[in-house]
């Protein structure tokens, strides 16, 4: 009889410099939503060598696919992200600002080590179940645009993860845990105003102004901020200021606002509003207006049975080795950010090892300890992700590895610069080995997997209603 952990501990530790390689390249593509040409396509190469079947453009958008191998149930999906973001290009392992490309796009999310963390655990469930002899199947998803474009959300959509049993994913962090944490649903919603132009100072009465609507609609969304739920957040920019010139008015503009708050249906009653809002700025300028979502996210809500078995299996690995070399680097990238940042360091240490161990941490600032799950305890997050309306398709849960230091902040520069060193390297290769044992062993006991679409079942009924309405393509590209 094959021991699970030892297998997949040999099989990924075997080939860890091939997936290190791989991270590091996509790391150095830093490529944009919906543009990630070059990073998918090493990502199904990689597959493809490694015994799996690949469907590019998957629902139709041009840089998602799927990885498959095996055949029957069970099935287990692997959610691999792959997008960076704008103007976070940071030399690799520099623990002082120093962009490869000045304003240019790096992983400030980590999402290069996300999606070959994935691959490596896929590869891993491959091969036991081929060496044991097991049945079921391995699916690996490339999804796009998780930043802004909600790829997973329009792949959802499109029933691209129909007929997958359950689903494991992670994300890079500072922490080493599967914690019991719930994100909020998020919506990108697009108003455009039309007006009429005409010259400013000989003839203003002719005009109608776009811009003025657009700042009278960010008057009255103003004011409704003290009259929706306090866990709500709303926050726009301006697209289109009409143009440069004063003394002509303005007779287009545009605001893009998000919107979030911790269920779907909470979210839907505050874009009604922030619709109406908009619509009547339209009425006092005389103009009209239009809008449309980008893009959506349901809440993301783990379930809990299988976070217990994930837990469970990355208690079993054991934290990352890291050595003097890797505590002197993260010690830089810790005395780099912000003074709030560092204060946060403070409060997440002394609340995960005690007083008594708060100078030494903040000394040898990476977490070399894995937290249980605790069902009692769950956080509401304010961020959101796509991985919540995967969580209404099939039972899904995502873990955390240090990957940076405690106190680096998310979508930061320091996170583009460890995301490509030994500290990341490593987290991404724990999670790796968390998500193929806790995957093995939920395939092992059909009991798990019962317990898990029960609990799933009485989230959702079995329903998923797509925030994303029918017929709006996914974008081309998402900044």
């Amino acid at each position: 009889m094959i021991d699970a952990k030892t297998f997949v501990e040999e099989c990924i530790e075997k080939k860890k410099e091939e997936f290190i390689e791989v991270s590091a390249a996509v790391w150095e593509y830093a490529e944009g939503g919906y543009q990630e040409y070059k990073s998918a396509d090493l990502l199904c190469r990689t597959l493809e060598k490694e015994g799996f079947a690949v469907t590019r453009n998957l629902a139709d958008i041009e840089t998602a696919f799927k990885g498959v191998w095996g055949s029957g149930h069970p099935v287990v999906g692997l959610l691999g992200e792959f997008d960076s973001l704008p103007g976070l290009s940071q030399k690799a392992g520099c623990p002082v600002h120093d962009p490869l490309v000045e304003g240019g796009r790096g992983h400030g999310c980590g999402h290069n080590m996300l999606g070959t963390g994935c691959l490596a655990a896929a590869v891993a469930i491959k091969e036991y179940l081929q060496a044991a002899g097991k049945p079921g199947t391995v699916i690996y998803f490339g999804t796009p645009a998780e930043e802004i474009g909600a790829g997973k959300t329009f792949m959802a959509r499109e029933g691209a993860f129909d007929g997958v049993d359950f689903f494991y994913t992670w994300h890079p962090g500072v922490t080493n845990e599967v914690a019991n944490c719930h994100m909020v649903a998020n919506y990108s919603r697009i108003y455009r105003f039309k007006g009429v132009t005409a010259h400013a100072g000989g003839a203003p009465h002719l005009g109608r102004s776009a811009l003025d609507s657009v700042e009278l609609m960010n008057v009255g969304v103003n004011y409704l901020r003290e009259h929706v739920i306090q866990e709500a957040r709303i926050h726009y920019a301006y697209l289109d200021a009409g143009g440069t010139a004063p003394n002509v008015v303005q007779d287009h503009a545009a605001v893009k606002y998000i919107i979030r708050a911790p269920y779907i249906w909470q979210l839907d009653e505050i874009t009604r509003r922030i619709d109406n809002i908009a619509k009547g700025a339209a009425l006092m300028s005389g103009i009209e207006v239009s809008y449309a979502t980008e893009s959506a996210y349901s809440n993301y809500i783990p379930n809990e049975v299988l976070a217990k078995v994930m837990s469970e299996a990355m208690i079993s690995i054991g934290a990352p080795e890291w050595t003097e070399e890797d505590y002197e680097l993260a010690k830089k990238f810790a005395d780099s950010v912000s003074d709030n940042c560092k204060s946060d360091a403070v409060r997440l240490i002394t609340c995960r090892y005690g007083k008594e161990k708060l100078e030494e941490k903040l000394n040898q600032p990476l977490d070399d300890m894995v937290a249980p799950y605790d069902p009692d305890h769950r956080l509401i997050l304010t961020g959101s992700t796509d991985v919540g309306d995967v969580g209404y398709v099939a039972p899904t849960v995502m873990a955390s590895a240090a990957t940076a230091a405690f106190g680096t902040p998310g979508h930061s520069w320091q996170i583009t610069g460890q995301g490509n060193s030994p500290i990341g390297h490593k987290g991404m290769l724990l999670a790796a080995k968390t998500m193929a044992l806790a995957s093995i062993q939920v395939m092992e006991d059909p009991q798990i997997l019962a317990d898990a679409k029960a609990e799933f079942m009485k989230k959702n009924n079995g329903v998923y209603d797509c925030p994303m309405e029918k017929g709006v393509a996914a974008p081309k590209f998402i900044s």
